[in-house]
């Protein structure tokens, strides 16, 4: 099952604010992400937020087709939510107000992923 990464660069100084502003996170309305057709086309799994030293980094366990998962997120009341919130403390702003444009913004923000591991991939088995 695998991770993505998505990174904000944002005011330094303002950690407690933007954990706040996390802290009221209102979570996707379902798990279950579809793909153009309606057929399922994979589950978000979790998310967990980081932040440190100016850099904020989201990172989303799902499963299946990535693309939905941006899809996904574009359609969520919360995500909207958080971006309006947000928007004063980042250092670039950016267009999220439309689903293209906040799937744009996704796939440019998604950082490159350079190894996954799990129980499941262990030479030694679970």
């Amino acid at each position: 099952m695998p991770y993505a990464a998505i990174t904000y660069n944002v005011r330094p100084g303002f950690d407690d604010e933007i954990a706040e502003i996390f802290a009221d996170f209102q979570r996707v309305d379902t798990p279950i992400l579809r793909g153009a057709t309606g057929d399922e086309a994979g589950r978000l799994l979790g998310t967990a937020v980081f932040l440190k030293d100016g850099v904020l980094v989201r990172v989303i366990h799902y499963e299946g087709d990535f693309r939905a998962v941006a899809a996904h997120m574009a359609g969520q009341k919360g995500v909207h939510m958080i971006e309006e919130k947000l928007a004063p403390y980042l250092v670039d702003q950016r267009d999220t107000s439309t689903p293209e444009a906040f799937q744009a913004y996704f796939r440019n923000a998604l950082m490159r992923c350079i190894v996954q591991l799990s129980v499941d991939t262990h030479p030694a088995g679970r």
